[in-house]
């Protein structure tokens, strides 16, 4: 048995208390400063009032004051933050952890650089060694769980990507149950590349609404590009065919916040009327990431590390986020 920390009370973090305490690790839950009902409503009855479920028991909950008690002694740190949220946990682990631990991110995203983009995990590590001194294995788990179908304890397939095969196949391990089924992969780029940009495009596959020929198109064309752009960044063209890219890019574009987003923009209204309206104060994941990686995106295509004309459905997703444009799709310039 280990003890696991998670950091984030949210859907997914704290989803993953079922697998993690049904193998019998000590988990001690924290929250970050908007899970503060959250942890409260779990240390009076233990329902989780986002994920309509009440978490195993034996859980011990914090609150984000406590961080320093509860990472203390943890053998696996777990990031169940959103990717808005990903500074503030790195801030948080920088200043409470003693030691070092291995960290796992639910975290999904990319984090932009000059002309590249970095994997959330890759980021995380090297954050902390330059604050620290700390060396960490930082591992990131891909492909497609919705948080309240594991809380469910539904069958669900994931992959865990480390730059380190058996750190990798030790968190499979740690997390594996008759219902959880997690698969290592050293191909973290190709892996956090496809968590990362299935939310993008999964606006676009939202935008058909209930069309699917319409859906099923843009379905396609968002590998085509996901693929191109997992290529350019060094990653491998089987994470974008399996579990992390297609897997998840298929039921990301089913429900949520990403796809309603495309609903909303299929429905002729642009990005700041939605998020200033409909969708106002929810976080929207692939939105954020488009926003954040559009300055990268667009000077690799100016190197040419990536080809504009590969790119026409990224192109109009970054034109309706970032220029507040209607989403006008390039249909003729699909498939080619």
């Amino acid at each position: 048995m280990s003890t696991i920390a998670i950091v984030g009370a949210g859907v997914m973090g704290s989803a993953m208390c079922f697998p993690a305490r049904d193998r019998g690790h000590e988990i001690f839950l924290i929250g970050s400063p908007l899970d503060r009902g959250i942890i409260d409503s779990v240390r009076a009855s233990g329902l989780h009032p986002k994920l309509n479920a009440t978490l195993p028991q034996g859980i011990e909950s914090f609150h984000h004051e406590a961080m320093d008690r509860a990472v203390d002694g943890a053998d696996l740190i777990v990031f169940g933050v959103s990717s808005a949220g990903i500074g503030w946990a790195i801030d948080q682990l920088c200043e409470n952890l003693k030691k070092p631990a291995p960290v796992v991110l639910l975290t999904k995203g990319m984090y932009p650089e000059a002309n590249t983009l970095t994997p959330l995990p890759d980021h995380v590590a090297r954050e902390v060694k330059r604050r620290t001194g700390m060396v960490l294995d930082v591992a990131g788990i891909g492909g497609p769980c919705i948080a309240g179908e594991l809380a469910l304890r539904r069958h669900t397939g994931t992959v865990v990507a480390a730059n380190n095969l058996s750190f990798a196949q030790r968190l499979c391990t740690m997390f594996e149950t008759g219902y959880y089924h997690p698969r290592s992969s050293t191909d973290m780029i190709g892996v956090e590349a496809c968590a990362a940009f299935k939310n993008f495009f999964a606006i676009a596959v939202g935008w058909a609404g209930s069309n699917h020929n319409t859906a099923s198109m843009l379905f396609d064309q968002a590998i085509i590009e996901m693929l191109a752009i997992t290529r350019a960044l060094g990653g491998r063209e089987t994470s974008v065919w399996g579990m992390a890219g297609a897997g998840d890019l298929y039921v990301t574009s089913l429900a949520g916040r990403n796809s309603r987003l495309g609903n909303h923009l299929g429905r002729g209204l642009t990005y700041g009327e939605i998020v200033n309206g409909p969708m106002q104060g929810e976080t929207i994941e692939g939105a954020d990431l488009g926003i954040a990686a559009a300055g990268t995106l667009r000077a690799m295509m100016k190197e040419g590390k990536l080809s504009t004309s590969t790119l026409p459905l990224t192109r109009a997703l970054l034109a309706a986020l970032i220029e507040n444009k209607p989403l006008d799709l390039p249909w003729v310039d699909f498939h080619r």
